[in-house]
């Protein structure tokens, strides 16, 4: 290479490296682990025990998922762990062992298994020396009664008849996660911390619940202007706030009764409420009944805000009622579990678990102005 040559390329070999070096990295949103944790540490109640621990796990919750520290996120975080356990890790239902009865009753019914059969295998030893019977009559968590129902799949052939390899212990930990999103995102996010045994159990501990409660409540993108409607998500499934606008627009646009539960297709091959509304709009919208569809099925992840049918209904509706049409509503669903013993709604929770966060961010608040 000429020397005039080698000389140009170290010049401008230099002046990229000095460039690069100006660009300095992007500042770090949200506040930093120190202030993160002294930020949660005035919110959390005083008699809560191992506060410091609450909230480097709660920090942690958002650091390992490169969600920022904002105040906004930790208070999101902590107040449906208030509302869903009062900040217990692994808390305590009320009457669990009866429900426990029944849910096992109720699965030998539809199995057709005799009780005196069920009660023949409930006798058994499980590995920790005591009966299943025992242990299920002693359950005060969810985590002990989790833990009964894996023994007694793995250990009993009549578990694994009954019960189909399927836990119906369903949900766990400070935020009341569910255990199947908590499965399905350790596969496409490594799990941060030593997994001990199962993603099952580690949504009983604390950090793990925190973990997997923050991803389902902040980890996705959604079109929202108020965090109360991830607090709705968080109990009716990602994007059913979107989802439940769009069905009182499209109720409007058809003039036919749409429920805006944020489901906008139903299971299996008959069509739904929200899909026959849709259809009967096809020629006003100018979109095929398979356009429809395809974009319908669109309604369980991101985007569909952005879809030919989303906004052509949305355009249609505010031409017909001359007024602008919100873009997020809390779903209309009741909620039904056997821990539940009065009528509860996705809108109650929202709204109690929205009180929560605002009291929250007006004590950070306050906190800092002092």
């Amino acid at each position: 290479m000429p020397h005039r040559l080698r000389l140009a390329c170290a010049a401008l070999a230099a002046i990229l490296l000095i460039a690069g070096c100006a660009t300095p990295p992007a500042a770090p949103q949200g506040m930093g682990p120190s202030d993160a944790r002294e930020a949660v540490l005035r919110v959390l109640p005083a008699s809560l025990p191992d506060r410091a621990g609450w909230a480097a796990d709660i920090h942690a919750a958002l650091a390992a998922q490169e969600l920022p520290s904002t105040a906004q996120n930790l208070c999101a975080v902590m107040a449906v762990a208030e509302q869903e356990s009062g900040y217990r890790a692994d808390p305590a239902v009320p009457g669990l062992s009866a429900i426990a009865w029944k849910e096992i009753e109720r699965r030998a019914d539809s199995a057709g298994v005799p009780m005196f059969a069920l009660r023949g295998a409930l006798a058994l030893s499980s590995p920790n020396g005591r009966s299943y019977a025992e242990r299920i009559d002693a359950v005060k968590t969810e985590r002990q009664l989790s833990e009964v129902f894996e023994d007694f799949i793995g250990m009993v052939p009549m578990g694994r008849s009954l019960l189909a390899d399927r836990n119906p212990v369903r949900t766990g930990g400070p935020m009341q996660v569910s255990i199947a999103f908590a499965e399905a995102q350790a596969k496409q996010r490594p799990y941060p911390y030593e997994l001990r045994e199962s993603v099952r159990r580690e949504v009983f501990t604390r950090r793990g619940g925190l973990y997997f409660g923050a991803a389902h409540l902040l980890g996705y993108e959604a079109p929202y202007e108020q965090t109360i409607y991830r607090f709705a998500d968080f109990n009716a499934g990602r994007w059913a706030s979107r989802n439940a606008a769009f069905q009182n627009a499209l109720a409007v646009a058809s003039g036919l009764p749409v429920t805006p539960d944020g489901d906008l297709v139903a299971p299996g091959a008959q069509r739904g409420e929200t899909e026959r509304a849709a259809q009967s709009l096809a020629g006003r919208l100018g979109m095929s009944e398979t356009a429809i569809r395809r974009d319908l099925d669109r309604g369980e992840g991101p985007g569909f805000e952005k879809t030919a049918l989303h906004e052509r209904v949305f355009a249609y509706a505010e031409q017909l009622d001359r007024r602008a049409l919100p873009r997020a509503a809390l779903p209309r669903i009741e909620l039904h579990s056997p821990k539940i013993t009065r009528k509860l709604t996705t809108e109650w929770f929202a709204r109690r678990v929205d009180e929560r966060y605002r009291r929250c961010l007006e004590r950070m608040a306050a906190a800092r102005d002092d």
